[in-house]
């Protein structure tokens, strides 16, 4: 049989199982209608539910947390992380405002810099566990919470782990981070002896970001990465 006419045949059968699916759903959609409509109702029920828990449970929280943050952060400013992540006695630390307040918005950032005094602490263990909670949509914020997390696997010696999340870290598009996460995978490639790929992510810098801080040097890093695969 032609690889044309197994290609061919590969394709129809495709086809058939997709048009066999897309029947068996109707009829699972007229014999079921009533039963889906009370779990759609359900659901909608349920979203209220969450809608109203978010303007009366969260919203208070939020106002509360973001008035108790401001003397954490202060003392992160100042390299007082003690007091940053424990607290003074009088002002709460960012570890009791991540318990306290952990769902909202000031919360979700008292655990980026948690992390960061973690790994600040060299407490690489706990960096890893505060930073892999932080979640964010912002570009630039969730790139340094990665690399921030690959640099905590670089101390603890997993070169692997640290290019794995320095690379996530570039792929947060920005001018800012990308081109220094790069240029932290590339170094650590050559910890590996892995110069190919340290070569490929420093081609990468200088031809996606060449007026970043990281590609003023970048011709150099070429040309040992390119000098050590001869």
């Amino acid at each position: 049989m032609s690889k044309k006419k197994k290609k061919k045949e590969v394709t129809n059968g495709r086809i058939e199982a997709v048009e066999s699916a897309l029947s068996k759903s109707e009829r699972f959609l007229e014999e079921n209608q009533k039963v889906i409509l009370i779990v759609v109702s359900a659901i909608i029920v349920i979203v209220l539910g969450f809608l109203g828990y978010q303007r009366l449970i969260i919203a208070p929280k939020e106002v509360k947390a973001a008035n108790e943050i401001f003397m954490a952060q202060n003392y992160f400013e100042h390299d007082s992380l003690y007091k940053a992540l424990n607290g003074d006695g009088q002002y709460a630390g960012f570890l009791e405002i991540v318990d306290r307040y952990g769902a909202t918005s000031t919360g979700n950032l008292a655990k980026y810099y948690t992390g960061i005094c973690y790994l600040k602490l060299q407490d690489f263990d706990n960096a890893i566990k505060y930073l892999k909670k932080f979640n964010t949509k912002n570009p630039v914020a969730k790139s340094m919470a990665l690399g921030g997390i690959g640099d905590a696997y670089l101390e603890l010696g997993k070169n692997e782990k640290a290019i794995e999340y320095y690379k996530k870290a570039a792929q947060q598009k920005n001018e800012f981070t990308s081109p220094l996460f790069l240029m932290k995978a590339g170094l650590s490639y050559e910890l590996l002896n892995d110069y190919q790929n340290a070569l490929k992510v420093y081609e990468e810098i200088r031809m996606n970001y060449p007026k970043s801080y990281e590609a003023r040097d970048i011709d150099r890093f070429i040309a040992k990465a390119k000098g050590m695969l001869r």
